[in-house]
């Protein structure tokens, strides 16, 4: 264990978790990531393990058949994914984000149904909120579920959707105006539903297409995909919370714990960025000595590491004020907007260190060079991470009288 990122305060438990899973990253995703990687194949092999492993149900209750673990164990434990490949953390991201909103807003039914089969690996979660048009904008949602009879009737298309087609179950955001007047503010006439699924592309149930993989600079092995909804008909009582006009609710606390955990995903790569450039840099030679020798790169070093330290202080911070029950979208922005942030700036500084070897496929650090910028979008963006704090911030200063 190197000396930068540590936690204080962990049980024993944590700290056998977070050890068995570094040394499944060290043994198991390091030495075949980059080259899964560069043909964007799915890692099944690898997934499989983490089944085993129970990452899958780390944060579901043990009566549903999970670790029961808390959000601090999970964010470290995606840390250590990260910095073996950041896609493979993404797998488990939304599976772990909708076993998140099914745990804390899903009726009794929901959770005896899906939780145990999550907790195992059987249904693999994904939520759908962006759409084409839509941006940062959730309010312009333009998918809409009508009421029909026993079921709702879904009909649009959304976008960005990780794990679109390896998922069997989809937390899906769409508009519905039943019981809603019009003139009700947007963002309290939205609503989730449960959409189970086929694994794979096509028509995976009737009325629902997955057209296959949007190929991206960076982010390869998991799948990103569009979602098309022509006449889905799904049953009432797969409503999540089993009331329409939450939805919007549901969502948002499901991506403020995403947010530490891409906080955790930035903390990973950074790492791994830095344990790179220190290696190359007293590996490679340069006037009669090596690069790490020279005052430039130690200077570097110095900051990178820094920056290392800093990002990990404030995802820790995060999880736990999530943990403990307090409200934490102040803490979680910052947390992912320092994170992603400084994750970019180690990543390119190791890619520096490298010289013109960062630049060839067979060096990994070239792989976390295009991983990197997907953090500083995913969850909300750079710019939205500083809306909501600015908020928060004139809340909790605001002058009185």
């Amino acid at each position: 264990m190197t000396r930068l990122a540590q936690t204080e305060g962990l049980t024993d438990v944590q700290r056998e978790i977070l050890s068995t899973v570094r040394d499944f990253v060290d043994k198991e995703i390091l030495p075949v990531a980059t080259e899964l990687e560069h043909r964007d194949e799915y890692p099944t092999q690898i997934v499989e393990g983490l089944k085993e492993l129970g990452v899958f149900g780390l944060m579901i209750p043990e009566e549903y058949g999970g670790l029961g673990e808390s959000l601090l164990t999970y964010a470290l434990t995606v840390e250590e994914i990260a910095r073996g490949w950041m896609s493979v953390s993404g797998i488990i991201n939304t599976h772990f984000i909708v076993a998140y909103m099914l745990k804390q807003h899903g009726t009794q039914e929901q959770k005896d149904y899906f939780l145990p089969k999550m907790a195992a690996g059987e249904i693999r979660g994904a939520f759908s909120m962006s759409e084409p048009a839509l941006g940062s904008d959730v309010s312009a949602i333009s998918s809409k579920g009508v009421r029909d009879g026993d079921d709702y009737v879904l009909n649009g298309q959304k976008m960005w959707l990780t794990n679109g087609g390896s998922s069997t179950l989809v937390a899906v955001l769409c508009r519905t105006d039943e019981g809603h007047p019009e003139g009700t503010a947007p963002h309290k006439s939205m609503t989730t539903f449960l959409v189970e699924k086929e694994a794979g592309f096509g028509e995976v149930r009737p009325g629902l297409t997955i057209p296959g993989k949007i190929d991206k600079m960076g982010y390869k092995g998991v799948d990103t995909t569009e979602l098309i909804m022509d006449g889905l008909r799904i049953p009432a009582d797969r409503v999540l919370g089993g009331q329409t006009g939450r939805g919007f609710y549901h969502m948002m606390d499901g991506v403020e714990v995403g947010r530490v955990n891409v906080a955790a995903r930035g903390c990973g790569v950074a790492q791994r960025a830095f344990e790179l450039g220190v290696s190359y840099a007293q590996q490679r030679h340069t006037f009669g000595k090596p690069i790490a020798q020279h005052q430039a790169i130690q200077f570097k070093l110095a900051e990178m590491a820094t920056k290392v330290e800093a990002a990990h202080a404030m995802m820790v911070n995060a999880a736990r004020k999530k943990d403990s029950g307090q409200r934490n979208d102040l803490e979680a922005g910052m947390a992912k907007y320092l994170a992603s942030e400084y994750c970019k700036e180690v990543v390119e500084d190791a890619f520096r260190i490298h010289g013109g070897y960062g630049f060839s496929k067979e060096y990994e650090i070239e792989r976390l060079y295009r991983e990197a910028p997907m953090l500083l979008i995913g969850e909300g963006t750079a710019e939205i991470q500083k809306m909501i704090i600015g908020r928060r911030l004139l809340e909790e200063y605001r002058i009185q009288g």
